[in-house]
Order: C-alpha cells, then sequence, then structure tokens
C-alpha cells in the first residue's frame, strides 16, 4: 500500500493533520470530530491494492471496477455511500506536438476524498500544494477538492487548446505558402492534427454534463454552497469545447483547401504538359508527312522547300507558344 498511496492526510479546519497510518483509524478519526476529512490519494492500483481502500471507505463495486479498469469516459455517479466521478486530464507534449490523456477518478463520501490517478497527466500534487496553502477553501471539506481538482483540469484544456491553435496557425502558413510545401507531408501533418483535436474532444466533451449537474442539481456530499464556483468550471469548460469544435472544423477547411490546392496544381500540370505536346506534334506531323516515300509531292524539287517548311514550323511553334503562354498554360 505504500507503493500505490501518494499521500494521506486528515485536514481539519483547513489545516493538515497528519493522521495514523492506518486507513481505517484515520478515517474513525476524521469523522470523529465533525469537522474534518481525511484525503487518500492512490496511483494505479493493482485489485488486490485497491481492495483494501475499497473495503475500508465502502466504495460501491462498480465503482471500484471503474476506477481500476480506467479507460472510462468522464461522468458522474452517485451511490448510496459516495460520489463517483471521472476526469480526463490532457498534456500537450511539445517534443511531438500531440496530446495525450490521463484518467483520474474521485470518490467523495462522508467524511472522505479518495483519489486514483492513471497517468502522468493528473496535476494532483500541485492541487494539494495550493489547496494546504489557502485554509479558507480547504475548510470546506471534500467539496473544495472537487471542485479544485475540476478547476485544474478544465484550467489545463485552456492551455492545451492555445498550444494546438499554434499548431493550426503553423499549418495554415504552410498549406497556404507560395510553394505549398511537401503535398504528402502536410497532408499528415493535417490528419495527425485532427487526431489530436478529436483525443481532446473525447476528453472534454463528455465532462461537461457532469459539471453542469454540479453546478446546477442537488448532488450528495457536494455542498450546495459550492454551485457557484462549479459553474464557473462550466463556464470555462463551455467555452474549451466551444474552442475545440471551432479547431476540429477549421482543420476540416484547412484539408479541404489542401486537397483542391493539390487539384489546381495538378490540372496546372495537365495543361503544361497538354501545351508542349500539342507544340511537339506539329514538327512531328509535318517531318511525318515529308518523311513518305512518294516521288510525286509538292515543292520536292525545289531548292528553298528545306529552309521554307524549316521556317513555317518555327513560325508555327511560336505563335502556339504565345498562345499558351498568354492564356497560362506555360
Amino acid at each position: 500500500m505504500r507503493r500505490v498511496i501518494v499521500d494521506s492526510a486528515i485536514y481539519r479546519d483547513g489545516r493538515r493533520k497528519d493522521g495514523p497510518a492506518d486507513l481505517s483509524d484515520a478515517l474513525e478519526e476524521a469523522r470523529a470530530t465533525g469537522d474534518a476529512f481525511l484525503w487518500v490519494g492512490l496511483y494505479e492500483p493493482t485489485e488486490a491494492e485497491f481492495d483494501h481502500v475499497s473495503a475500508e471507505f465502502a466504495l460501491h463495486p462498480l465503482a471500484v471496477e471503474d476506477a481500476l479498469k480506467a479507460h472510462q469516459r468522464p461522468k458522474l455517479e452517485v451511490y448510496d455511500d459516495s460520489l463517483f466521478m471521472v476526469l480526463k486530464p490532457v498534456v500537450y507534449e511539445p517534443e511531438s506536438d500531440r496530446v495525450s490523456t490521463g484518467e483520474l477518478m474521485v470518490f467523495v463520501g462522508d467524511s472522505f476524498v479518495v483519489t486514483v490517478r492513471h497517468g502522468e497527466g493528473a496535476p494532483l500534487a500541485a492541487v494539494r500544494r495550493r489547496l494546504e496553502a489557502d485554509p479558507d477553501v480547504l475548510r470546506h471539506g471534500p467539496t473544495a477538492v472537487l471542485y479544485a481538482i475540476s478547476d485544474a483540469v478544465v484550467d489545463h484544456y485552456i492551455e492545451v487548446v492555445g498550444e494546438l491553435q499554434v499548431d493550426l496557425e503553423e499549418l495554415e502558413t504552410d498549406v497556404f505558402a507560395p510553394t505549398g510545401g511537401n503535398p504528402g507531408s502536410t497532408a499528415e501533418r493535417i490528419y495527425t492534427a485532427k487526431r489530436q483535436v478529436l483525443e481532446f474532444r473525447r476528453a472534454a466533451g463528455p465532462l461537461a454534463a457532469p459539471v453542469e449537474k454540479l453546478a446546477t442539481g442537488a448532488v450528495p456530499f457536494v455542498n450546495q454552497h459550492a454551485k457557484p464556483f462549479f459553474r464557473d468550471v462550466s463556464d470555462h469548460l463551455l467555452r474549451v469545447n466551444e474552442q475545440v469544435e471551432g479547431l476540429n472544423q477549421l482543420l476540416s477547411d484547412v484539408l479541404a483547401a489542401h486537397l483542391a490546392q493539390m487539384g489546381v496544381r495538378q490540372n496546372d500540370d495537365v495543361r503544361k504538359i497538354s501545351a508542349w505536346a500539342a507544340m511537339a506534334a506539329v514538327p512531328t506531323m509535318v517531318a511525318g508527312i515529308y518523311g513518305m516515300n512518294f516521288e510525286h509531292m509538292p515543292e520536292l524539287t525545289w531548292t528553298w522547300a528545306y529552309p521554307a517548311v524549316i521556317l513555317v514550323m518555327v513560325c508555327i511553334e511560336v505563335g502556339l507558344y504565345r498562345l499558351f503562354k498568354r492564356r497560362g498554360w506555360m
């Protein structure tokens, strides 16, 4: 258990107090005073390791199963003895310009908070430090922890959206550059960016309903006076989802524009090839006619016949070149 329990402490009147090492004794001590709660943080526990925690806090088996398997959609479940919320923190990796997601499960009950983290994207250590530095917020109990975690996850969404917008601006610059860049590479980058946005949507989109429920409805184990704070989180999340939808639509438009530009360039190439082929066809035709083995052909015995034919072919070629050049085919 020491390996999976990242941190465990009792908070009374907004102040940290290291309680007993045994979770059962710590929870009993927190409940005995009535104004304290126990916050236990775990990192990727196995089923055997989590059995002890779930038994001590009487967590619902379905919620325990979700917390262990991970790969859940953001949601909010209310059980008889606890509240269970799933969030998906998002991390932007600047080295690869990619988005990765983790998972964060929060159990809230009578005088306790249990957090289960999967992946590296959950900002729990920073949240705990910030709350411990602000006793006025922390004294509101488990509700303060749930709010602070939700707020930190959504605030980080805003930062990641900003990074994705910068990447999209770079893509737009490449697509609409005069040279057009490498068509294959540009299309691959657009498709990769679209996958990152879709990954983001799967994390942020489903979270809107749980946060809205916390902001507007009566939820057990959550202080009703916290509704305005959850409404603020909901407003930020709504803005994030709108920006993500905008990025997704803009990427679709950029991809369509890129494909259209490739089509235009291909048409330009076909016109150029056709123009050169037309210019090559004239001397080929003339030479082919005079290359036929007939005895009686016009001007065969004329001294200036050969230079005249060459001059005619040159004039025709110059005329075709100027015509194609004026029409933009060359």
